[in-house]
């Protein structure tokens, strides 16, 4: 187990400045022109495939990273590109995290390959979850999945929201009701291989921020999938199931693991990486303009008004970070979130890129409402982190919950 450090090793400094550089040169020349057309920006993507950012081996290296800190270093960096674009390229990776989280290494082995697709045929996958009457409120879930035992088959019907890449992916991850009387630990996950009759892409939404990722509704009209597509195997469903029935007769509260539930565990440090580099972005244009523009004959840092706002910036800039950085190691190291760590990160590190990038608008004045500096779109841009993955709310109540062990509604 690796030791937690808040300093990156050799290997680790050289990948950060090489992603660093990737978004320097390729992602924020091209973020003001995906953001104004709303379109999926493949041509990037691809490019992000040819060096090897966009790929399953790269995914994996920072995954696998035994200190914890190769996935937030990379989501820091790419998100301090551009959110929208950097959303395209990373997307597939909460999919991704759904197999890894819940799957059997055959299917492992057998989906996370097709959801990225070659440097010359890129593909994206979509984690469908949340639904237009259950997005905190995962219990109202009406997705339904029924075991075809004849076909050994899993019909599914329903309609998933807010799937990032959904109708557009190969590969879409969807999670569904397989026993109503359990609430949420009656949900399982299902891999729809692509092509799969049925599954076909609803409204696509027009976003505030984040307008390079594609964001729509899925639409399930009796998908069938192969018994082999449910995420861990009928076997462990079965138990899983038959534990949570006889816990119910009991009156035991002891929790069953969700599959959904897991899967945002996994990322929301994550997710607390990208507001973290969004944050970072919109604190560098501040302090750079505060320096460079005169009023009254002196740069506007002279001013306490000024500097005071880029200190309390940078320094909740950098606590974000630690948190971030703290969750991940604990997550490799294979500790539990005993204070809910992990929402704590996502928690901070959101609100501090809404508090931070209107820091920034306002120190621009005029400049910053104005999309000729990009401190504008990346005030639009950070209000989702407050929002997917999990409001600051559920995160609130996450951690009420952990550390009180109380059911608080």
């Amino acid at each position: 187990m690796a030791e937690f450090t808040m300093e990156l090793n050799d290997d680790q400094k050289q990948v950060r400045d090489w992603i660093h550089g990737f978004a320097a040169d390729v992602i924020r020349p091209a973020a003001a022109e995906w953001d104004e057309r709303e379109e999926t920006p493949w041509p990037v993507i691809q490019e992000a495939a040819k060096v090897g950012i966009y790929s399953l081996d790269f995914y994996a290296q920072q995954f696998f990273d035994p200190t914890g800190l190769g996935v937030p270093m990379a989501m820091e960096e790419l998100f301090w590109g551009d959110a929208g674009i950097a959303l395209s390229i990373v997307g597939t990776g909460l999919a991704a995290i759904g197999v890894l989280a819940n799957g059997t290494e055959e299917q492992i082995g057998t989906w996370i390959p097709q959801m990225y697709g070659d440097q010359n045929d890129v593909k994206v996958a979509a984690f469908c979850s949340s639904e237009p009457d259950a997005g905190s409120d995962v219990g109202a879930m009406r997705t339904r999945a029924v075991y075809d035992q004849a076909k050994d088959e899993w019909v599914l019907n329903g309609t998933k929201t807010w799937a990032t890449n959904g109708g557009i992916a190969n590969v879409h991850i969807v999670v569904a009701v397989v026993d109503p009387e359990l609430g949420t630990k009656g949900h399982a996950s299902f891999i729809v291989p692509p092509g799969t009759p049925g599954l076909s892409q609803g409204q696509k939404f027009k976003k505030h921020g984040i307008r390079a990722s594609h964001t729509a509704e899925v639409v399930l009209e009796d998908v069938r999938v192969p018994g082999s597509c449910l995420l861990g195997g009928k076997d462990k469903l079965d138990e899983r199931l038959a534990r949570a029935h006889e816990r119910a007769r009991s009156g035991d509260g002891e929790r069953v693991k969700n599959a959904a539930m897991a899967t945002f565990e996994a990322s929301r440090p994550a997710v607390g990486a990208m507001a973290v580099g969004t944050a970072r972005a919109a604190y560098e244009v501040a302090l750079d303009y505060a320096k460079t523009r005169t009023q009254f004959g002196r740069p506007i840092i002279d001013n306490q008004g000024v500097a005071f706002q880029l200190a309390d910036m940078r320094t909740q800039i950098d606590a974000a970070r630690l948190l971030v950085w703290r969750a991940s190691w604990m997550a490799a190291a294979g500790r539990p979130f005993t204070s809910a760590e992990g929402s704590m990160s996502k928690l901070y590190a959101s609100e501090v890129a809404k508090k931070v990038t209107a820091q920034a608008l306002q120190i621009l004045g005029g400049n910053g409402y104005t999309r000729e500096y990009p401190v504008e779109r990346m005030h639009r841009d950070s209000a989702i982190y407050t929002i997917f993955e999990g409001t600051s709310e559920i995160q609130r109540l996450v951690i009420a919950r952990t550390i009180s062990d109380m059911p608080i509604r």
